[in-house]
């Protein structure tokens, strides 16, 4: 439990001189890229569900773990914390060294002697030439704390979602989803979790709901806008899966914004959804959709410029009906432009046809996308974007919710043309599937990797949870490397682990 408003703060660092300003998870400044791993179920100082973060150092440099035990934390690890929930990282301060954001929206905030139950809050913790943890600068935040325009209240879930990087110009940037936000629409009634995000970028920070200015859509109970969040270094995107669609409610939406600042505010550029806009974006709002549910961006740079201008958007729509088959889900990409123009590229559903598997009820295709622009150097274009698409009740053969994970390349004419299903124990994926597993549910990717958690697994060798870093080329059958597996009592890694891996 932590008090309201700035919570922590460790003793400052000095500028990291030695920080070599590396990738953008490298806490040390070595220019290699660390592996951040969350477990926001476990057991901290006896303490069940309060939740940690371990970072790996990359060249055998040591694995640090951080909750709010870690000293400078100056915060209490409580039961159903879930620490690290949401993570991501960013160099906030410029010194070089990347900087950790974690999440914690299920942290108790107590105000005037009350405690906000599930209020939320985020931690940030500054890297240094030594790594990152005790010693590090720590800051803490409620919402009210991190922009005192707004009221920390019970069950916003601040810090629900993250996303970090830096704007085209240089700047650092963070949003923060605030999904419970409880938001005044214009008829001055107030709209329970209708959700809401702050933005910061440099030194400008505001906080962005539906009702705010040029942003599309209309505040209504249960939108969760803030719920998810995405972002490239021009725009960043903030789902919203209760969104109703005329008299649909959970259908979905999500909102496209410019990092570009208009009077104090970022530029709303788009509001997507289906069946909003025509024959632009497949499929018919329906309730229970929840499209937005996951999103992703990446750079996109067309043929007629010479640096990435636009973006691409996967968005998941896991609770979407195919042909009558419950909770099918499906997968949408779209392709973002300045002027916040989009136009469809792949519309992706689990249908027999083009691509590999078959329509199954609660499959849920697209509970978590990433896609990953592997080459941004040059001419976007089908040899150079992947798509990861989580299908975390697949089944396995006999093996029920053993989860999976289908590969595209969603610029290809086709979209079945080189699609791939990974489970465990394939050429790509090492273990063995297992009952409940749920593979899928936790996904992150860069230029080079993806990033594949399995928090979940039943698996005897990997019952704590595990880790998968697999190399692009060997997804594509084009090197065979193997996985990189991260799990508890190995590598360096303490053997404790309830739910390890959790990722993206």
């Amino acid at each position: 439990m932590v008090a309201a408003g700035l919570v922590a703060l460790g003793s400052p660092q000095a500028v990291a001189a030695t920080c070599a300003a590396g990738t953008s998870t490298d806490f040390n400044g070595d220019g290699l890229v660390d592996t951040v791993i969350s477990d926001p179920e476990a057991t901290v100082s006896g303490v069940k569900g309060a939740g940690l973060v371990r970072v790996v150092l990359a060249g055998g440099k040591g694995v640090s773990e951080i909750s709010q035990a870690t000293s400078g934390m100056n915060a209490t690890p409580e039961v159903s914390d879930h620490f690290g929930s949401s993570r991501t990282s960013y160099d906030v301060d410029g010194d070089g060294c990347s900087d950790l954001v974690v999440g914690v929206p299920d942290e108790d905030i107590v105000k005037d002697g009350v405690n906000l139950v599930d209020a939320g809050a985020i931690y940030i913790i500054h890297g240094t030439p030594t790594g990152i943890g005790s010693g590090s600068k720590i800051e803490g935040y409620s919402q009210a704390g991190f922009d005192s325009s707004t009221t920390t209240e019970a069950y916003d879930w601040f810090g629900f979602a993250v996303r970090a990087g830096e704007t085209s110009d240089g700047k650092p940037y963070l949003v923060v989803g605030a999904p419970g936000e409880n938001v005044t629409g214009d008829d001055g009634k107030t709209y329970s979790d209708a959700g809401c995000v702050t933005y910061v970028q440099g030194t400008t920070k505001v906080t962005v709901s539906e009702r705010t200015a040029g942003v599309p859509g209309v505040v209504e109970a249960n939108d969760r806008f803030g719920y998810s969040v995405a972002g490239t270094n021009r725009f960043f995107a903030v789902g919203g899966p209760g969104e109703a669609i005329g008299d649909q409610e959970f259908a979905g939406g999500v909102t496209v914004f410019s990092h570009t600042l208009v009077d104090g505010l970022p530029t709303p550029l788009a509001g997507i959804g289906q069946g909003t806009t025509g024959d632009a974006i497949p499929g018919v709002a329906e309730a229970g959709d929840a499209f937005g549910t996951s999103i992703s961006m990446t750079n996109y740079r067309p043929s007629n410029q010479t640096y990435n201008s636009d973006a691409l958007l996967a968005v998941g729509t896991p609770g979407e009906d195919i042909d009558g088959v419950v909770d099918a889900g499906s997968v949408t990409v779209v392709r973002i432009q300045p002027s916040g123009a989009y136009s469809l590229i792949a519309g992706i559903d689990p249908a027999p046809g083009d691509i590999e598997g078959e329509l199954a009820a609660g499959d849920f295709f697209g509970q978590r996308v990433t896609i990953a622009n592997t080459n941004t150097a040059v001419v976007t274009s089908a040899a150079t974007v992947r798509l990861a698409v989580g299908i975390p009740g697949r089944d396995a053969g006999s093996v029920k919710d053993a989860g999976a994970v289908q590969i595209f390349r969603p610029l290809d004419t086709a979209i079945g043309m080189n699609d791939k299903i990974l489970t465990r124990g394939s050429s790509v994926l090492p273990g063995t599937v297992t009952t409940r597993d749920y593979t899928g549910m936790a996904m992150t990717s860069g230029g080079s990797s993806l990033y594949l958690g399995v928090p979940y697994s039943k698996e005897s060798d990997t019952s704590k949870g595990a880790l998968y870093v697999v190399s692009w080329t060997d997804v594509d059958g084009t090197t065979s490397a193997g996985a990189t597996t991260y799990k508890p009592g190995s590598g360096g890694l303490p053997d404790e682990g309830i739910a390890f891996g959790a990722v993206g």
